[in-house]
């Protein structure tokens, strides 16, 4: 016994059993056209070699770790920070892990496009991740200190991804680390300005 997915008249897929092998089955008006589903890998499609694509998926499982454990970082940053900065930090905090958990959907997605399994253990990212937990941090100066190093890592990591996937001909890997590259830049001179006394 195997399954079929049938695409009904509601344009709605609908996995039922069967006795054949896997097709996709559509109906159009009571005719049914069968497609043997392929078997072919994403990379066949998008014409990337897979002895290049594995380092790019290493690099990008690493970079992966190291942003579960900086939008932890800034969790605790938007929760705990205290004094003077406090009304523009909280809320740039906020906007900095929505970021990083937004970059970390990306990166997981572009992992599985590359025929990768991200990881998605909290305890695996841990024991692989160059960005450490930070606890306790309550004031902005701290906070932004951290912030700035961690920026500074994941410049030069990217970086580095980035010329691997140039190298292995992956132009959607380049494009996303040179946009993030862009934007952490630009951050870094918005949080030092903002920094400065």
């Amino acid at each position: 016994m195997s399954y079929r997915f049938y695409l009904y008249k509601d344009r709605k897929y609908r996995l039922e059993k069967h006795h054949l092998s896997a097709y996709l089955c559509i109906n159009k008006k009571k005719k049914y056209k069968y497609l043997k589903l392929n078997n072919m890998k994403t990379l066949d499609y998008i014409k990337l070699d897979a002895t290049g694509v594995n380092n790019i998926v290493a690099s990008l499982q690493q970079l992966l770790a190291d942003l579960q454990v900086y939008y932890t970082n800034l969790r605790g940053f938007h929760w705990n920070i205290k004094g003077h900065g406090f009304f523009v930090l909280h809320g740039k905090f906020e906007e900095m892990y929505n970021d990083a958990a937004e970059k970390a959907d990306e990166v997981a997605e572009r992992i599985l496009t590359l025929g990768g399994v991200p990881a998605n253990k909290f305890s695996e990212y841990l024991k692989v991740a160059k960005v450490k937990e930070v606890d306790n941090v309550s004031t902005g100066d701290e906070a932004l200190n951290n912030v700035l190093e961690t920026y500074s890592y994941f410049i030069g990591e990217e970086r580095k991804l980035l010329a691997i996937a140039s190298q292995a001909g992956d132009e959607g890997t380049v494009a996303m680390m040179s946009d993030y590259l862009r934007e952490q830049e630009k951050m870094v001179w918005m949080l030092t300005a903002y920094g400065s006394k």
